[in-house]
């Protein structure tokens, strides 16, 4: 079991939102890192549904955060579908190979899905979500 903490970005907004996975298995390339990223958020998605609160609330601070994320809610999700773990995955990997984020691991951006990785508890691992422009 490892522990790997994930910095998630948006390009052109400041605020980092850092999540703290266990991994299971041994990480040799991006792929695989991706995968075991998704296998977690898959599984965390379907246990919310089986296992929901029963009262939710939002405290002072939540609603500041919220406020400046653009939305105030609370964190309802009225579809009731579980997550399909082969679909995200393949979803997921889509979503990198078109470009839609990239990945930086010690500063460095990787690539290529297949490219040779060194995750240790040390590492740094910085998902970075690029946003496109409409319009002209």
């Amino acid at each position: 079991m490892q522990n790997i903490n994930i910095k998630l970005k948006k390009l052109g907004k400041r605020k980092i939102k850092e999540i703290n996975f266990e991994i299971e298995n041994s990480i040799a390339n991006l792929k695989e890192l991706i995968t075991e990223i998704v296998k977690s958020e898959v599984s965390k998605f379907n246990d919310k549904l089986e296992n929901p609160l029963l009262v939710s609330f939002l405290s002072t601070k939540d609603i500041e955060e919220k406020a400046q994320e653009g939305k105030v809610s609370f964190g309802e999700n009225y579809n009731q579908d579980k997550a399909v773990e082969s679909e995200a995955i393949e979803n997921a990997l889509l979503a990198f190979t078109d470009g839609m984020f990239v990945v930086f691991i010690d500063n460095e951006e990787i690539k290529d899905l297949n490219q040779n990785i060194n995750i240790t508890e040390a590492t740094e691992v910085v998902f970075l979500r690029l946003t496109f422009l409409t319009g002209w």
